[in-house]
């Protein structure tokens, strides 16, 4: 089976609760849609779980995107030829920008493991693919992290950005592929008026972050049948 989960943010018993509720094996495929960190107890956790599992398939959210540069710098030597000029404003700003979007706890994860571990975390994390296209039961998708907005007809998704493909909402009321299903995260679903938090499908968009880390649920969607389950947020941890 093919699934799909987004927005884990931390999550990690909720997510390890996920792939037992699929009966998740190594004959499956698991699509992640970014944001596995932040905001959350295990970010740490949650990638190193899933670097070793050869079938997920992770594509990169707009938390890693802007957590990458900066755990970057923390694995810098800091020495007398590079003191000066190892804090720039430009780092600071990352930074600062990163915390107010929850990226603390990563840090403080990130900080405590070895060089060796470190290095491996951010080779991983700098192998995310930025949106993946498949397949599955006859029916194409298209898989991204966020929305692909402004979007006029005609256009592809090599039209876009990378900050637009993370950062931007997709908008349900369009559709924008008529023979591709566009599956995303990034938005928590209870946003939208009148939804209760799950999973969206509408004008041929699945959007499916359930907005787990805010109390709600971390959903998964099987692409053969159309179908999700719910795990919800327990609010406690394994420590």
């Amino acid at each position: 089976m093919h699934y799909v989960i987004s927005d884990i943010h931390g999550c990690y018993d909720e997510y390890r609760r996920a792939l037992e509720e699929i009966s998740f094996s190594d004959d499956d495929i698991l699509y992640v849609l970014g944001d596995c960190i932040d905001r959350g107890y295990a970010s740490v956790r949650v990638l190193q779980d899933m670097m070793y599992r050869p079938n997920v398939i992770p594509i990169v959210g707009n938390h890693e995107f802007m957590a990458l540069s900066v755990l970057k710098e923390l694995c810098v030597e800091i020495t007398e030829k590079n003191a000066g000029t190892y804090l720039t404003v430009e780092s600071m700003e990352k930074y600062m920008e990163w915390m107010q979007n929850g990226g603390s706890g990563t840090v403080r994860e990130f900080r405590v493991l070895s060089m060796d571990d470190k290095l491996e975390l951010l080779d991983y994390l700098g192998d995310f693919s930025l949106y993946e296209e498949t397949q599955v039961g006859g029916r194409r998708f298209l898989l991204v992290h966020g929305g692909l907005e402004p979007f006029r007809e005609g256009m592809t998704v090599e039209d876009f950005s990378a900050a637009q493909i993370l950062f931007s909402r997709a908008d349900y009321n369009k559709v924008y592929f008529r023979d591709v299903y566009t599956i995303t995260g990034h938005t928590p679903t209870f946003e939208e008026p009148g939804n209760p938090g799950v999973v969206i499908k509408r004008n041929n968009h699945i959007a499916i972050d359930c907005g787990c880390v805010f109390g709600g649920k971390l959903a998964v969607y099987c692409m053969e049948t159309d179908r999700e389950i719910y795990v919800p947020y327990s609010g406690s941890s394994t420590g």
